[in-house]
């Protein structure tokens, strides 16, 4: 790694206070156009340096004579974007990666290391906004069913999904909770979503009781054949070990529980938080209320939640209707 993307992503953490996945990606794309960058205008005997220069000379690459950053223009990104449509990369994937180049040349922009950018006049493909899956409440049910409430973990992957289904939390701002962060008399959660910025959620008389049971367990603070004692007394969700639990055992849970319950499609973290948003919105809640529980920065983002509630009403209708079951 280069110093500018060094600093870069320092300042993307530090000022921006972007989350580490957000910081991963940026990362991992960046490394991405810089492998291309090597294979395609560097030798491959001298790593290529982010520091003054991105690109060698390829009229006299003996000499090793390099072209500063400005010499990125919008042809070479255009290559690289043609090469990576040719690579079947996901439209997702590649989007993605087009708006972590975008910030990167436009922090060089701010500080006065470029002075042109050659993003500019790139344009990004259209992204196919798929509509995503959500659960029935019968899912549900079967689903908060599963853990093993006689065990300390089970009793802890009741409350986490719970939790989710409660007040539609993102994975990160679930394991990231603490004590402090939580008030069961008054029913509320403090959350720091994505930027570092804070909300205060509700959550249900129903989840403030589970929390309540989880936290008070004898069994938390006892080692046991299953678990290790309480070795973070301000995280609320511990692993085994007694530590704060992580994204990936999270998800491994889920992915386990999934599998108990022999569901067609995948049961993720982020499919509970689709689920509350549109049975909120099926409930009669308005968009906006939900745009400021979510965490959303733009209401655009929350109304996919009106495709998904108009899905399931037509599939509920085609199901009992006589002259809708007939016509299909």
């Amino acid at each position: 790694m280069n110093t500018e993307i060094i600093e870069f992503l320092k300042f993307y953490k530090t000022i921006k206070g972007v989350s580490e996945h957000t910081l991963r990606n940026y990362c991992l794309d960046l490394n991405a156009f810089k492998i291309y960058l090597e294979n395609h205008f560097f030798p491959q005997e001298d790593p290529l340096s982010f520091k003054k220069v991105l690109l060698c000379d390829l009229e006299n690459e003996t000499e090793k004579d390099l072209i500063e950053l400005s010499s990125i223009d919008k042809k070479i990104i255009r290559n690289y974007l043609s090469k990576m449509h040719l690579e079947g990369l996901k439209r997702k994937t590649i989007l993605r990666r087009i708006s972590s180049m975008r910030s990167f040349f436009k922090y060089l922009m701010k500080h006065g290391k470029l002075q042109i950018d050659p993003m500019e006049f790139i344009e990004s493909p259209k992204l196919i906004k798929k509509i995503p899956s959500i659960m029935s409440y019968e899912q549900i049910e079967l689903f908060m069913e599963k853990p093993d409430l006689t065990s300390y973990l089970g009793l802890r992957d009741r409350v986490i999904f719970e939790l989710f289904y409660s007040s539609a939390l993102r994975l990160s701002e679930l394991v990231s909770l603490n004590r402090k962060d939580l008030d069961l008399e008054g029913n509320w959660v403090k959350l720091k979503g994505k930027g570092k910025k804070e909300r205060i959620v509700p959550i249900t008389t129903s989840a403030s009781k589970w929390i309540k049971r989880y936290l008070q367990d004898p069994t938390r603070f006892q080692d046991h054949k299953l678990h290790k004692e309480e070795k973070d007394q301000q995280a609320v969700f511990l692993n085994k070990w007694g530590k704060r639990i992580t994204t990936r055992s999270v998800d491994r849970l889920f992915k386990e529980y999934f599998q108990q319950c022999g569901f067609a499609e995948m049961i993720t973290p982020h499919t509970l938080r689709h689920t509350i948003a549109t049975h909120w919105l099926e409930r009669g809640m308005d968009l906006k209320t939900i745009q400021l529980l979510l965490g959303h920065e733009s209401l655009s983002t929350t109304t996919i939640y009106t495709q998904v509630s108009t899905k399931v009403k037509q599939d509920v209708y085609k199901k009992a209707h006589p002259r809708a079951c007939l016509e299909d």
